[in-house]
């Protein structure tokens, strides 16, 4: 039995899979527009980290390292940022959040370009902090649109477009950054931004399911933020790991073994794997638990352990791909189910945080692994921290689980939202 299943079924969905479940999703009200805009709206997001970078190394000439600080400040700022920007959005509404971030954005990107090297690490930190969560946004607005027996498909879809962002945004930063001024590709960068938050204060979505509007409001943190949904945010954290160490690893054995041209092509086989993937989980009737998705995605990152020749390195991270965006849609599904309607934000702001440690945790760790061993020394260590991790949170999600149902009499006499104890992982 998984953790999963020591939930209910409520929530499941037995009667819609295939393309018709895509379909009754983006039948949603809202739902087929709000899709929409966060494509548009996480191009400028996916782009911001790889042109400040080239900012850094090409107009202010500093090394690779100096601008790896610039993004873990700004990385830092984000994970800070993301739960209190959340709260904020809880207890005074979407737009006002919006308002807030909008302004921020528009200040950092405007001066960014002139900063000092000190002054743009001070910079990118209170960016990151008072930064756009345009992520988590979507994310809390599926969660609060969409019935919880449609989410499996309305996150994949938001999983996958998350994937293209990332084929798009990087490739259209380096583009502007390399062929115009890279203080113009900030701005530009930064306008696209502005115009994302404009989109999504114009279509202003929902950010708590209507139904709940007079719902009695969840107990104290420590009612709701239990192992279960701890279970699913370190779950979460293990996939990122999994994902960003497999690329730096990547990168690594094809650039020391002289096959770097290749690059490129080998990184769009493992996107169009992750996208294939992601279409399949929306659009099964069941699927594994979430952590039985992140164990099997560090199972398949061990085999990339054995990649020589380039086509090899492509072959072999299709099995490792399948399972990117299912993982992370799992992980979306996972936490919206486990969010009281009155948290929903703070919640859906942890998501983001432990998304972003995964990411800060996995770059310099992969990089030391592969500077003191090899690239294939840095996927076997990922792949088995991977998989033990995702042991662990199942563990945890498990143990939840049970003292929930141990509690449920007392949990119910306080008033803690239904909506937290019915939901399986």
């Amino acid at each position: 039995m998984t953790p999963s299943d020591e939930g209910s079924d409520e929530g499941s969905d037995e009667g819609t899979a295939g393309l018709a479940a895509y379909r009754t999703v983006l039948a949603l009200p809202g739902v087929a527009a709000l899709t929409a805009v966060s494509f548009l709206a996480r191009i400028a997001p996916s782009a911001a980290a790889i042109t400040l970078t080239l900012h850094v190394v090409l107009t202010l000439g500093h090394g690779y390292a100096a601008a790896g600080l610039v993004g873990a400040a700004s990385t830092i700022g984000m994970a800070v940022g993301a739960p209190l920007l959340g709260r904020l959005v809880d207890r005074r509404g979407l737009r006002t959040m919006l308002s807030l971030t909008l302004c921020a954005e528009a200040v950092f990107w405007t001066v960014a370009p002139w900063l000092s090297y000190p002054a743009l690490l001070v910079g990118a930190f209170l960016g990151g902090l008072l930064g756009m969560p345009v992520y988590s946004v979507v994310r809390q607005s599926l969660g609060a649109m969409v019935p919880a027996q449609h989410r499996r498909p309305a996150f994949a879809l938001d999983s996958m477009s998350v994937e293209m962002s990332y084929i798009i945004g990087p490739a259209v930063g380096t583009l502007l950054a390399l062929q115009l001024a890279t203080s113009t590709a900030m701005w530009i960068v930064g306008a696209g931004w502005v115009a994302s938050g404009v989109a999504l204060w114009l279509l202003n979505p929902p950010t708590r399911a209507p139904e709940t509007a007079g719902a009695a409001r969840p107990g104290p943190v420590r009612e709701w933020l239990d192992l279960r949904l701890l279970g699913a945010l370190l779950a979460t954290t293990a996939a990122v790991v999994l994902i960003f160490g497999t690329e730096i690893s990547m990168i690594a054995g094809l650039q020391t073994s002289g096959q770097a041209a290749a690059i490129a092509v080998v990184n769009a086989v493992w996107c169009i794997s992750s996208l294939t993937g992601g279409f399949l989980y929306g659009a099964a009737r069941r699927s594994p638990s979430l952590f039985v998705l992140v164990a099997a995605m560090g199972v398949a990152t061990l085999l990339v352990a054995a990649a020589g020749p380039w086509w090899s390195y492509a072959l072999l991270l299709v099995p490792a791909g399948l399972l990117c965006a299912p993982s992370l849609a799992a992980s979306s599904e996972a936490v919206s189910g486990l969010a009281p309607e009155h948290a929903r934000g703070l919640v859906t702001g942890l998501h983001g945080s432990a998304i972003t440690v995964g990411a800060a945790i996995s770059t310099p760790v992969a990089g030391l692994l592969i500077d003191v061993g090899s690239p294939a020394v840095a996927v076997i260590t990922v792949g088995l921290a991977g998989i033990t991790v995702a042991g662990v949170a199942a563990l945890l999600a498990r143990r939840g689980a049970r003292l929930r149902r141990q509690n449920a009499p007392q949990v119910a006499s306080i008033g803690v939202g239904p909506s937290v104890g019915s939901q399986p992982i």
